[in-house]
């Protein structure tokens, strides 16, 4: 079974149950963002991609949904990468207590 995903101008086909990957640059574009920012958000620990250098990375797309988020955070909050990575961890938490909580009641 294939499916097309089409987001901005990129282009990801994906087969079965198999998740689609970027490479760095593709990612990069998908982001909107240069290389140095995303290489700095690995070195933080807000990305997790596979691989164990920039050339062979691969970032699936929860990574994307992270970076897409960590753009907006520090666009609309001016933090630096550090500052992004607190504020993101905080956010998870918050969303896992909300799932804790949803499963409660």
């Amino acid at each position: 079974m294939k499916k097309k995903i089409t987001s901005s101008q990129l282009s990801i086909t994906v087969i079965a149950e198999h998740e689609p990957t970027l490479n760095l640059a593709e990612f990069c574009r998908a982001c909107g963002q240069p290389a140095e920012w995303v290489i700095a958000l690995v070195e933080e620990g807000v990305l997790d991609p596979q691989g164990d250098r920039p050339i062979h990375w691969r970032f699936a797309s929860v990574n994307l949904r992270r970076a897409l988020r960590a753009s907006r955070i520090q666009q609309d909050l001016e933090l630096n990468i550090p500052g992004v990575a607190v504020a993101l961890d905080l956010l998870d938490e918050i969303e896992r207590l909300q799932r804790r909580l949803d499963c409660r009641y």
